[in-house]
Parts: structure tokens; sequence; C-alpha cells
């Protein structure tokens, strides 16, 4: 197994690709009771048009198909779920879809061995009839209306509608009820058979494991299929505009609740740039409106911000964009205040002493997280699905300077390539 070493942070990461293609990273704990596994394949719900790397066919699938799939994933020939069978030995188990990848997981301090025997098998073997895929349909429908009367999924889908006019990541995730309405068990398997092979997978172990046995003990496990090659997926042009500035909403909500967002069309090839332009904003994120900020505590003290907005900054090598999220009687003020602030620091720079410490802020979060087996092994397939190692952050830290994010706030945070999604009271 390849050994790669963060020396900064003392730990250590084992990965090796098998024969089949599939990727094993393991992350050992020796000092945690608690083990995690999470075994993750690269299909989310923006893959919904691509070329079967066998066949050469090109398929169209209705959106929400990999949601649907990793539903159905539980369910087995016998009438039994593989949810209710980990739950049953004690494990917290779990699955999600993302835009990019899907997952299955577990955690537990016991029985480690027997939940790898039931999540290796039921991922492995599929199990869709005509009956089981309509049942289904009638869940996640009610899953899909639940959603759409959720204020805070309603304002986060309506500022990916602002900030994209094609992207795909502007479809919710568990699609629609006339889309799902189209999923049947062959294309269910036609999924399945295309991005869960082993080729396009990855298994993140993290807990109190030898790297050789732990892995001897996945390869047991494994049916045997053959690396199938590379599938070609196939997304709309990439946009250079937003969609539109604003959209807003009347729900049920006792507060007005808003997102703003900065479209990132910049993008970037090489992955240790991505990370550190991930680092950069997150430090200009925090500065400009984060806990310790100038204009949070003024907006807090006014009453117009009620708590600390949520910060994020999502990517992936077709969308890249800021979000910064909360609640506010006047949505228009704390717009006005972040395009206040960010003028600024163009005109004037960053100050010195606020950056230092906001970048240590968020050196210190990224050490945190290797605090949980949860955290890490969550963060480094999510990270590896990007193409990127998440030993990165904390090596590149270093090399984020002050110059370098103000480059990066130039580039990013501009005011045409800014939108506000709001959802107001009733």
């Amino acid at each position: 197994m390849k050994i790669i070493e963060s020396s900064k942070i003392k730990e250590k990461e084992y990965i090796e690709k098998l024969d089949n293609g599939m990727t094993v990273i393991v992350i050992p704990k020796p000092n945690l009771d608690k083990k995690y596994i999470i075994w993750g394949t690269h299909f989310g719900s923006i893959d919904n048009r691509f070329i079967m790397p066998k066949t050469g066919e090109e398929v169209f699938i209705p959106d929400g198909v990999a949601h649907f799939l990793e539903h159905k994933m539980f369910e087995q020939p016998d009438g039994t779920n593989s949810l209710d069978t980990l739950m049953a030995l004690g494990l917290d188990a779990n699955a999600y879809t993302t835009n990019d990848h899907t997952a299955y997981l577990f955690e537990c301090t016991n029985n480690f061995y027997k939940g790898l025997d039931e999540l290796m098998d039921y991922v492995q073997h599929p199990y869709f009839t005509d009956e089981n895929v309509e049942k289904e349909k009638g869940i996640i429908g009610q899953e899909i209306k639940m959603y759409d009367d959720e204020p805070s999924w309603r304002m986060y889908m309506n500022a990916m509608d602002c900030m994209y006019k094609k992207n795909p990541i502007k479809i919710d995730i568990a699609g629609s009820i006339e889309s799902i309405s189209k999923i049947t068990p062959d294309v269910l398997y036609k999924c399945y058979n295309t991005f869960y092979n082993p080729s396009n997978m990855i298994m993140v172990v993290c807990g109190n494991f030898k790297p050789e046995q732990i892995l001897e003990e996945i390869k047991k496990r494994l049916v045997k299929k053959e690396e199938q090659g590379e599938i070609k997926r196939i997304y709309p042009e990439k946009e250079t505009e937003i969609n539109m500035p604003y959209k807003e909403v009347e729900m049920e909500v006792s507060t007005p609740i808003f997102a703003i967002g900065y479209k990132d069309i910049e993008g970037a090839e090489d992955k240790k740039e991505i990370v550190r332009k991930h680092i950069a904003i997150e430090i200009l994120m925090n500065m400009i409106i984060g806990k310790s900020s100038k204009a949070y505590k003024e907006l807090y003290e006014a009453g117009d911000l009620l708590s600390t907005p949520d910060l994020d900054y999502e990517f992936s090598d077709e969308y890249a964009h800021i979000l910064i999220s909360g609640q506010s009687k006047n949505p228009d003020k704390i717009q006005e205040k972040i395009e206040e602030v960010v003028d600024k620091y163009k005109k004037e720079g960053l100050e010195e002493d606020h950056f230092n410490r906001i970048k240590k802020k968020i050196y210190g979060d990224y050490v945190v997280e290797y605090n949980s087996v949860g955290e890490i092994a969550r963060m480094f397939l999510a990270d590896k699905m990007k193409g990127i190692n998440s030993f990165d952050y904390i090596e590149e830290y270093n090399t984020v300077t002050k110059d370098y994010t103000e480059e990066v706030l130039k580039n990013v945070f501009k005011k045409e390539n800014m939108v506000m999604s709001v959802v107001k009271c009733k």
C-alpha cells in the first residue's frame, strides 16, 4: 500500500488501487474505539447523461436516479432490509446521495466485521423488481413533497436557479414526481452496472485497524468484476454568466431566510490550486461576515442578522459557488453590507491582523476534523471524488498568503456574479 503522511498533524493515509480498479483508503486511529467505513460510487445527481464504457451507448436517465438507486440498494430478495440488519447489530448505519457521489456507511465500536459482511453484500447485490420500484416511487414522492415544503431547501434550490441556467446542479437531488415516474428496474440495473463497477468506487476505513489486515478482509468480500474503463459523462457547456440576480418565494417562516451567492466562473485545473483557492475563500468569507467580523457585529447589534450565517464553498469540475445564508428581517441590508465590505477590501486590501487571525482559525478547524473517525472518512471520500487528497489542505495552508487571497477576492467576489434567494414570511 502507498503511504502518504502529513508531518504537520502526524497522520498517515494508506492507499491502494486494487486489480479491479477500486481504491481503498485506510486512516489508522489506534487510540480511538470507534470505527467508521464508507463506500462511495462516483455517481451523483448531476450524472444524468453518459456513455456506457463497454457498449458506447449514450444514455439519458430521468432526474433523481442516483438517489432512487441509493434507496433501493437496501432491499433484499427475502424481504429483509439491510439498513435494519445493520441497526440490529448496534451499528449506526446510513447512506446519502450528493451532486457527485453516492455513499453507504456505518460507524461502530463492536461488530465491525459482521457489519462489513452486510455492507459488502448488499452494495454488490442489487435487487430491483417492478413491484418494489413502484412502491419506492410513492415513498420518494412523499420525500420530494416534504422537501418542497422545507423553506431552507427551497432557498437553496432557488439560489442554484439564480446562478445556473442549464447546469444539472439546479435539479433537485431526488428529482421530481414526474421524473421518478419514468424510473424502471431496467434503468436502475443499467446505472448500477455502469456506476457501481469497482473502478468507479472508493472505500475509506478509519479507526483502530492494521492497514494490510483490513485490506485483506475487504478483498475477501469483493465480488469478482473486471475494471470496465472510464465512464464518459456529458454535461452542458460551462456558463460564464448567472441566470438571474434575485428570486423570492413566500412560505410559512417566522423570519425571512436568505442565501447570498457568488458564482465562481474562474475555475482551476490544478488540484493543489483548487485547494489553495478553497482555503483563501474560507478565509475571505469569515473576514467579510464571519462571527469575528465587524460587519457581523454591526448587523447583529442592529438586529438585522439573527445569528452567525452559514458559509459554504461548493465546487466540482462542473460548478463552483459561494453561499452565505442566514436569517434576517432585512436581507437586502445583508447583501448591501457584504458588497460594501468586499468593495472596501478590494480598494484598501485585507487587514493583516484580521487575515492572520482568521487563517489560524481555519487551520484549527482543519485539525479538529482529525479527532472524529466519521469526519475523517467522509472528508477523504468527498475530496478523493474530486481528485484531491485531504492532507493537501494542511500541506498547502502556508502557501495561502494575503496577496494571493486578495487576488482570489478580486477574481471571485464580483458583483455581476452575485445572486440572492429569499424566503419571505407569508
